[in-house]
């Protein structure tokens, strides 16, 4: 899999960008606030169907602008594909088109250009709050797994409505009869959520535990932990099993919830910790040995990814290098001789053997 070229018109800082990329390393470089980061978002948007750094598609279009036109030839699944996406300003449904063959939804375009993003950020993701780990596992699975995407887009919209239920209950008393309904739904969509999660963490602490063993030269043992609903015994189980465990502890918790107005129970509470040396990573690990684990879990996704499609994803790293210490530069940059690259960087002299250069000043395409 691979990106051959990429059109941009009014999307961030782009008003028009033409570029084409080479199969392998492609060195994104120039100045802070040229628009390196915003040419990965647009990458990373045709792959996923939504931005990484924003969910609301009008801070993707360029102040000022109507609109904003993506589009990527791809050459994916052996054959040369052509993926766009139109964003409007107003209130207007976006438009996505697959050869030039308008889809209804974006899950027709799914599969066509896999990524694995790498940001500063995803080094601090084992140490941050929950919700950061989630939407690493949910921006993997939305990808492999199309069946995954319709599920979460269908629970947070249950999910939503039952919040606002909790919240106006006690000003339209009847609403709380609609309760036991959106639990029922919940449970059944959160039991495949569940269901997703459990077998891929299953594979991602597989792939991890290699690459750190790999990283820390056979001195560290790395395990991820998959916590979700208390009363789930294992997420591995039958669907059934799991709906009716998520009911359960719907059940015991409904008290609370009407009292609190919120809702408690289910998969958006979910979360996973990293053990290292049976040892809490969250709790007691070191930076150095936190961004370890960080890049391990990156790279077995990566791992994953190809595994599971049979080809390469195309692998975005935003501005990282420059936050890894030499040792962990090496590390990185040796697992990354195969596949399409795409790096971020600042440092115009230090990384230009890496591949193709090209230059971002001010949202254009520069000579390099």
């Amino acid at each position: 899999m691979r990106l051959n070229s990429l059109s941009l018109r009014g999307f961030r800082n782009y008003r028009d960008l033409q570029a084409d990329f080479v199969p392998g390393v492609n060195l994104i470089l120039g100045d802070n606030a040229q628009g390196k980061t915003n040419l990965l978002e647009a990458i990373f948007y045709l792959s996923t169907g939504h931005g990484f750094r924003t969910r609301k598609e009008q801070e993707l279009i360029q102040f000022g602008a109507d609109f904003a036109d993506l589009e990527a030839r791809v050459f994916s699944q052996e054959r040369d594909k052509t993926l766009r996406a139109v964003l409007f300003s107003v209130r207007r449904p976006r438009q996505l088109y697959l050869g030039g063959v308008k889809q209804k939804t974006f899950s027709g375009l799914q599969g066509v250009l896999t990524t694995v993003l790498f940001c500063p950020e995803d080094l601090l993701v084992l140490k941050t709050g929950a919700s950061a780990r989630r939407k690493l596992l949910d921006n993997a699975l939305c990808q492999l797994r199309p069946g995954y995407d319709r599920a979460l887009t269908e629970y947070n919209r249950l999910l939503d409505h039952k919040s606002r239920i909790l919240k106006d209950f006690r000003e339209q008393p009847g609403l709380v009869d609609t309760l036991p309904d959106f639990n029922l739904r919940m449970a059944q969509v959160g039991s495949l959520l569940i269901g997703y999660r459990a077998n891929y963490l299953q594979k991602l602490d597989r792939c991890t535990a290699y690459y750190h063993r790999e990283f820390s030269g056979g001195r560290e043992s790395l395990q991820l932990s998959y916590k979700t609903v208390s009363t789930i015994s294992n997420p591995l189980a039958p669907r059934q099993v799991l709906e009716q465990q998520i009911l359960a502890h719907q059940e015991a918790h409904l008290r609370a919830e009407l009292e609190s107005g919120q809702c408690l129970t289910g998969p958006h509470k979910d979360d996973f910790d990293v053990v290292l040396d049976e040892v809490s990573l969250k709790a007691f690990g070191s930076q150095g040995q936190t961004r370890t684990a960080a890049i391990s879990l990156k790279l077995a996704e990566r791992e994953i990814f190809r595994d599971d499609t049979g080809e390469e994803p195309v692998l975005l790293l935003d501005d990282v290098l420059s936050e890894l210490d030499a040792r962990r530069q090496d590390f990185v940059l040796n697992q990354i001789k195969t596949g399409q690259v795409f790096i971020t960087c600042c440092e115009k002299d230090r990384w230009s053997e890496l591949g193709k250069v090209t230059m971002i000043e001010g949202g254009r395409v520069m000579d390099s």
